[in-house]
């Protein structure tokens, strides 16, 4: 296949155990204007330039979650997950400012009850898809917590239905952003709505979380593909005229967390990514011999010197 066009249909697959990815789905390929395609396009050509002349490659992740992948590039060394919680530690660097109130709202739901809707920092809805996200949250009639932040929507401000947040109540947190390691920690937390970006994935595995995906562009279709046909720890949407409908919404929430399977095979999943960064396991010795080796270097380095 290589040198030759590809149809817009045509499948690519690495290898048989590795999923799919539809060409569509491409990083570069996911935008409506040309010039927002062509500049993706050349930052990835560049980086792969770039990875010609480079002796590692660290990758947040690990041989539990992408064992094909690694198994076929055995060059990428694995030493995730990497978040702060794992390391005792608050997450640092955020776009907008913390809601931790959202908490304390956590604290007074049921154990495995609340869904968490959020979405990262880039993705946008028009209005009528907010609408029908926001009305299929209502039908679930269910705990939730959901983060709307600035600019979600193509509008100036993301409009809710007519009545919608005196209906909902107390039933329904809606914050500009919230401390997303914490929440997806929290008990009362049932499963994870999620735009599927790899930061946001991670903190869903490690905290052995279900999915209900979403993704909007680049690599959060192929994580997508992970989480639904690989881990099996998730469902996605089906689309009818190009929306997302509160019918569909409210279906996949039910099926979701009225299937045990899905939380099983979350924990299970959990269980093997974090064994990965304890003492002995394969992230946690791929760091601590990359640790050495940059030692190495650096006393190479200044001996050269003198």
């Amino acid at each position: 296949m290589s040198g030759m066009p590809l149809n817009h249909d045509q499948m690519i697959q690495l290898s048989e155990s590795m999923p799919p990815i539809k060409p569509a789905d491409l990083s570069w390929a996911c935008f409506e204007d040309s010039p927002t395609v062509e500049a993706v396009f050349q930052v990835v050509r560049e980086a792969v330039e770039a990875a010609r002349l480079t002796k590692w490659y660290i990758c947040n992740s690990t041989t539990e979650l992408e064992l094909a992948a690694f198994s076929l590039f055995p060059q990428l060394l694995q030493i995730g997950p990497l978040l702060a919680s794992n390391r005792l530690g608050d997450q640092a660097g955020h776009f907008w400012q913390e809601d931790s109130t959202c908490l304390k709202w956590l604290d007074q739901q049921k154990p495995c009850s609340v869904i968490y809707i959020a979405f990262g920092s880039f993705t946008i809805f028009n209005q009528t898809q907010f609408e029908e996200l926001a009305l299929g949250l209502e039908l679930s009639n269910r705990p939730f917590l959901w983060v709307v932040r600035p600019g979600m929507t193509k509008e100036t401000t993301a409009s809710f239905p007519d009545g919608y947040v005196e209906r909902v109540g107390s039933r329904g947190r809606i914050v500009s952003w919230a401390p997303q390691q914490k929440v997806l920690a929290h008990p009362s937390v049932a499963c994870f709505v999620s735009h599927c970006g790899w930061n946001s994935t991670l903190e869903g595995v490690t905290n052995g979380l279900p999915f209900l995906c979403w993704p909007y562009f680049a690599d959060q279709f192929h994580n997508e593909t992970y989480i639904r046909h690989i881990w099996k720890t998730g469902l996605g949407f089906n689309k009818d005229g190009g929306i997302i409908t509160r019918g569909e919404i409210q279906s996949k929430v039910e099926k979701l967390l009225g299937d045990n399977t899905f939380r099983e095979k979350a924990m299970d999943t959990k269980e093997k990514v974090t064994s990965a960064i304890t003492k002995g396991g394969c992230s946690h010795k791929n760091l601590s011999n990359f640790i050495e080796w940059i030692q190495e270097e650096s006393t190479d380095a200044q001996e050269y010197s003198t």
